[in-house]
């Protein structure tokens, strides 16, 4: 199947329009299109007429362009027929957004969009889904324009089951200022489902992550999709729903998967260097880092901080994470300590965690930062800045991202996300070095990179 039409559509009709309701999931769809997005727009509805001063078709054959995508927002009875009407008159691919089929007892009527689909290689997203965001593109999420919180362009390709969990995740990656390459509801993944889209985006230029929400599988398709999983050349990121004996139950209401035995999953996905999600928190640490580092680590970390105390936490943390914090030789710590200022040499503990003190400055963290970076004892750097610090400049996020940008050894950061310190933030983001509004989320980024390593 071709998955073009459904991605980079240049012409979209959306069916379903109401021409009395303009609150109806196909209005608000057909609305952001057309006043939003860089595509052509057609309404459709059988009784015709008009919408907006613009014509709504009764039929897809009636629209006078190529329809790349059909956005399909109609009572479940109806759908059948949109679709064969699509297919039949050369429609490249649709997002039935309508639910009423397998989760709510319709197998049937679901399995019929199937055969019918699959007789005639065409591929659609659905049934029961929100949609498809991507940005500055399209966008046929049933959502108002005006409440919905839309990530800048990435690229992290988002899949889920849940249409909900993937506009709550949009809503972080917006907030911690993760781009998306594509973000896709897939609902009760009748036809294309995950292991389809982990093809699909593997090849897919703008995609350097995908990350799944995944609530079950068929019988063994699980399996299969962790093997493709392994083979892709890009981090593959996992968070699965499930996981209890009343979450396998609300998953079967939901979209009317099979759970499956998380236990086995969970192991099978780690043997293959696939990195697991245990919450959105994860997701979110987990995308961000990976995003910037693709590569792998065995976990030594050295951490830099003007805070002794933080330095303790962010060390626990690791531990607990199973990262190392390997003690530093004395040849790395005198190079670091030459280059410090005169003030900060006599005082800074250059033991690891490297504690700097409060008197550091921009020019200290450089040195700190360098040092560790041309150490074969350490695989990443984690920076934990304080931005009240006397000593520390609004440049500093920059300064420090040339120094990855130099050595190549990944770096993450730690800085309290408030609009204050906006621009030392965006020193970092920039420049592709990613940065956590916690001490816990920078660890996430480096734990990441270690749980991705190749089996």
């Amino acid at each position: 199947m071709n998955f073009d039409p459904l991605f980079n559509p240049r012409t979209i009709a959306v069916a379903g329009v109401s021409l009395t309701n303009d609150r109806h999931p196909a209005n608000v769809i057909y609305n952001k299109l057309y006043l939003r997005y860089p595509v052509s727009v057609f309404p459709i509805n059988p009784k015709g007429g008009t919408l907006q001063r613009e014509k709504v078709y009764k039929h897809p054959g009636d629209v006078p362009e190529r329809i790349d995508l059909a956005v399909i927002a109609a009572r479940a009875e109806y759908v059948p027929a949109i679709l064969q009407a699509c297919i039949a008159n050369g429609v490249g691919g649709a997002t039935i957004i309508s639910g009423g089929f397998a989760e709510s007892g319709r197998a049937d009527l679901q399995q019929q969009l199937v055969e019918m689909a699959s007789a005639a290689d065409f591929p659609f997203i659905g049934p029961n889904c929100l949609g498809i965001y991507a940005p500055e593109r399209f966008d046929t999420f049933f959502l108002p324009g005006e409440r919905l919180v839309r990530p800048d362009s990435g690229n992290v390709a988002l899949i889920s089951q849940s249409g909900g969990v993937l506009v709550d995740q949009m809503v972080k990656f917006a907030g911690q200022s993760v781009g998306l390459s594509l973000a896709v509801s897939i609902g009760n993944k009748a036809l294309i489902r995950e292991i389809d889209l982990l093809n699909y985006l593997v090849q897919d230029d703008r995609t350097r992550v995908i990350a799944f929400y995944i609530e079950g599988f068929d019988k063994n398709e699980g399996r299969r999709f962790v093997q493709a999983a392994r083979a892709s050349a890009k981090p593959v990121i996992v968070l699965k729903a499930g996981k209890s004996e009343a979450g396998r139950r609300a998953v079967s209401s939901h979209t009317a998967s099979l759970a499956g035995d998380y236990l086995v999953f969970s192991e099978v996905m780690s043997q293959h260097g696939i990195v697991e999600a245990h919450s959105e928190f994860e997701m979110l640490s987990f995308c961000e880092a990976l995003s910037c580092y693709p590569q792998s680590i065995d976990g030594r970390v050295g951490i830099i901080t003007v805070s002794g105390g933080h330095g303790v936490l962010a060390t626990d943390i690791c531990s607990r994470h199973g990262l190392k914090i390997p003690g530093l030789s004395p040849d790395i710590q005198d190079g670091i300590r030459k280059r410090l200022s005169p003030s900060v040499q006599a005082i800074a503990s250059l033991e690891n965690p490297i504690d700097l003190t409060g008197s550091a400055t921009d020019d200290d963290f450089v040195a700190a930062a360098s040092g560790l970076s041309k150490s074969a004892e350490i695989e990443c750097v984690l920076i934990l800045l304080l931005p009240y610090s006397p000593g520390i400049s609004a440049d500093l996020g920059a300064r420090l991202s040339y120094v990855y940008q130099r050595e190549g050894k990944p770096l993450v950061a730690y800085v309290p996300h408030v609009e204050k310190y906006r621009m030392l933030i965006e020193g970092f983001e920039l420049n592709q070095v990613p940065v956590s509004s916690s001490i816990d989320g920078a660890v996430l980024m480096v734990e990441s990179m270690r749980r991705s390593r190749p089996c």
